[in-house]
């Protein structure tokens, strides 16, 4: 037997195909198993075909993969369109009662009453779900008390009735499952046993970008809605009275960031999140944050383009977009985490380091990120804070404050001026180029040297940029780059080969730090190795024409994706072996 499987549900919207997901998602992580999940469904305001997508082991994972080991159809068309996924010795879970649906033959099926399950003493149709979950876990075997459990916790809110409900519900295809068909049970290859691991967190990306804001002493979030970020908003929204923050929902993207940069000028740290239409919008405004050296946070959550594209599909293609956007030429930090973990942390790095530079920071993510699940240990206490963050902190007061000579740009060594806050002093903040005090100019040499001013920041900054971090051998002859969710199935892809041919040296370079570029640190690595594979989300493969752009070394073998699926482990693999 397995400890281990990949689960898959699919059915109509509307039917809690992704609140199953999430409450088994919880009930493997409570059981101290670890996981990998994520949803999908279409651009469709109503209707259309939804899926939920659970890896779960009792080893570390870092991905999702292709194949599905028991599949529960909710209707006819999650057999169609999935049914080549299921692995030989799969198991299928569908209503027993459903005349429109024929299971697909050769492999272990469970007919379960699912509407009449749901149904009786009174439930809902769409407590199926429910029904089909209760299945499941009898299927794998794992304790009922543990599925109970969460869904108590995640129905707290909603009363003891609708709690019993559930749970009769998650019970009856439980015990339908242990008492009508035990044989077919015992014979399924893939029954979980507990994990002996303490639980663990399970967080989206989202999520873990909101624990990490709040973490970072957030004090105003502005966003409109927009897929993939609205689960950001959600938490953000659901948590400001004991976060400590305030929330605004803005009439569209450009009052969004508006009230953003208003609310990090008055002192607050400040976050706004969109996608690639919403940060469009937003372009001027940034351009003004960097002008006026205002600290911000920007969440930018991608997906397929141009124009509108898939907006509930994932991708990475506006990598070149974030790194040139806007008129003029000035600093702007970029930076791409791959897992929730990277979520929570560089949220935190983000906030510190557009206060310590005054500068707009950008946290690139994508839709696969932003709304999957992984598991993740509990973060430490301490905050993740850069060494030297402190040093020009936010009302820093001095001399030129006491006597009134206070000038908001004052041209210092690092670049980095004194920043006063409101009722601190009388200063100007100006959009327009201008001198040290604030007032507008167009004088040659004192533009200039506004100029240089800004830029002595990011070559400050450049000296604080840590190594990425590779993932493998150490010396290999076959090098992966990549950058933001393409981190675990690469590191899963690395697993698997290393498995399949222990003498073969390769390695992943994951990098999360966009702009500014680790420049030495990659061109040490990459120039170790004897074959160099660009892995990413895109046509045009933009991750390898900024490394060319800064380091000067040339990826030519490029293994793109660009369809609105993530990556798979396996499509790595197989875009390996064309190389190789």
């Amino acid at each position: 037997m397995t400890n281990g499987l990949t689960w898959k549900i699919g059915g109509e919207a509307g039917f809690g195909i992704m609140a199953a997901g999430a409450i088994l998602s919880r009930a493997f992580a409570r059981a101290g198993l670890y996981l990998a999940s994520t949803n999908e469904y279409p651009s469709l305001i109503r209707g259309g075909h939804n899926t939920y997508t659970i890896r779960v082991s009792d080893k570390e994972i870092f991905s999702i993969i292709r194949s599905v080991n028991l599949l529960v159809a909710l209707n006819q068309e999650t057999i169609n369109l999935h049914q080549d996924e299921l692995t030989k010795d799969a198991g299928m879970i569908f209503d027993a009662d459903d005349k429109n649906i024929k299971p697909a033959k050769g492999f272990h099926l469970y007919p379960v009453p699912l509407l009449k399950l749901a149904t009786t003493d009174g439930g809902a149709k769409l407590m199926m779900n429910n029904v089909a979950l209760g299945a499941s876990l009898a299927v794998v075997d794992l304790p009922f008390e543990i599925l109970a459990g969460v869904i108590a916790d995640i129905f707290a809110r909603k009363g003891e009735e609708i709690i019993r409900e559930n749970i009769q519900a998650a019970k009856a295809g439980y015990e339908f499952i242990k008492k009508n068909l035990p044989a077919g049970r015992q014979v399924f290859p893939y029954q979980l046993k507990q994990g002996k691991a303490p639980e663990r967190l399970v967080l989206t990306g989202n999520e873990a970008i909101g624990l990490g804001a709040i973490k970072a002493d957030l004090g105003f979030a502005a966003i409109y809605p927009m897929t993939p970020i609205n689960g950001l908003l959600h938490f953000l929204a659901a948590h400001q009275q004991e976060g400590g923050y305030i929330y605004r929902q803005p009439e569209d993207e450009i009052a969004g960031i508006n009230m953003a940069i208003g609310a990090s000028f008055a002192g607050a740290r400040s976050l706004v999140a969109t996608s690639g239409g919403g940060f469009s919008l937003m372009v001027e405004g940034l351009s003004m944050a960097a002008m006026t050296e205002t600290p911000l946070v920007i969440v930018m959550g991608t997906r397929p383009g141009p124009s509108t594209g898939l907006a509930t599909w994932t991708g990475q293609g506006d990598l070149k977009f974030l790194l040139s956007a806007s008129q003029g030429d000035f600093m702007r930090v970029v930076l791409a985490p791959g897992d929730p973990e990277e979520c929570f942390e560089l949220t935190q790095v983000a906030f510190d380091l557009a206060d310590k530079y005054q500068t707009p920071v950008i946290l690139l993510v994508d839709k696969f990120l932003c709304e999957s699940i992984r598991t993740m240990e509990r973060p430490g206490t301490k905050p993740l804070k850069l060494a030297s963050s402190k040093i020009h902190p936010v009302g820093y007061k001095n001399e030129e404050i006491k006597t009134g000579q206070y000038k908001r740009y004052r041209i210092t060594k690092s670049g980095i001026s004194p920043r006063a806050l409101p009722g601190e002093t009388f200063f100007i903040t100006n959009s327009y180029e201008h001198n040290e005090a604030g007032f507008s100019t167009e004088d040659a040499q004192v533009i200039k040297k506004m100029v240089e001013k800004r830029g002595k920041k990011y070559a400050l900054l450049e000296k604080e940029v840590p190594a990425p971090v590779v993932y493998g051998d150490k010396d290999a002859d076959i090098t992966l780059v990549g950058w933001g969710s393409t981190k675990g199935a690469a590191k899963e892809a690395v697993k698997k080969l290393k498995i399949e041919n222990f003498k073969l040296k390769i390695n992943f370079l994951h990098l999360n730090w966009i702009n500014p570029f680790p420049k030495e640190a990659v061109i040490k690595i990459l120039s170790k190795a004897k074959k160099v594979i660009d892995v990413e989300g895109n046509f045009s493969g933009q991750m390898a024409g900024w490394i060319k752009e800064q380091t000067g070394i040339e990826i030519k073998d490029k293994i793109l994706k660009y369809d609105g699926r993530p990556f798979y482990p396996e499509d790595i693999i197989e875009g390996i072996s064309k190389y190789v």
